[in-house]
């Protein structure tokens, strides 16, 4: 295998003018409102791909992609087996299925063991993006109860990426930004409505 076929295999491709690749994003509880004024904000020509963890009862279809859409100029989809990530598209994860972020860029769904009684999880979409795209990864924790990302943060930081998390006063459950928080690893502790702000500062 010739040294760029290696690389090819071993890099997620970068997209052009831009700082990072990939913005990894999870909520629980509350997430809704919260994801609506983060992405309303984010103008539509955004550099990066966004990857969405949003904690919903497994047994209903999900209408959070319709319902964002609506309220974002980004292309907002479920996301599916495959997909390739593209800049300024938002791929939610579907009810049921844990999100992961393969090291070629494409996006993979699994039915694996919970983790924290949660499937999607957080921590698991979080370790993937951190292991595919390294120093070129963002992670924000929003809005939620329990400790669903705070490992995953720590696993973002190792590789050199940048860790968010939502302010208590802006945040309806502080648990899971609360647990990120206290693992040491957060660059930014922001208002929803700052977080896009400094994504696009971070990005371009």
């Amino acid at each position: 295998m010739t040294e760029m076929a290696e690389n090819a295999k071993n890099h997620p491709p970068q997209f052009p003018n831009t700082a990072f690749d990939v913005v990894a994003l999870a909520a629980s509880a509350g997430g809704l409102p919260a994801l609506t004024e983060l992405l309303s904000r984010l103008p539509e020509d955004f550099k990066a791909a966004i990857a969405v963890v949003q904690h919903l009862a497994p047994q209903h279809r999900s209408l959070m992609a319709e319902i964002l859409s609506r309220q974002t100029s980004l292309r907002v989809k479920q996301a599916q087996e495959g997909d390739y990530l593209a800049p300024a598209t938002v791929y939610i994860a579907p009810p049921d299925s844990h999100l992961l972020v393969n090291s070629d860029g494409t996006l993979s769904l699994t039915k694996s063991e919970l983790v924290h009684f949660v499937r999607p999880s957080a921590d698991l979409l979080f370790e993937s993006v951190a292991a595919s795209y390294k120093d070129r990864a963002i992670a924000v924790v929003l809005t939620g109860t329990g400790s669903d990302g705070a490992m995953g943060i720590q696993a973002i930081k190792k590789m050199g990426g940048i860790a968010i998390a939502q302010d208590k006063t802006t945040a309806e459950f502080f648990g899971m930004p609360f647990a990120a928080i206290q693992t040491g690893d957060v660059d930014f502790i922001l208002p929803v409505h700052e977080i896009s702000a400094i994504l696009v500062t971070l990005v371009t």
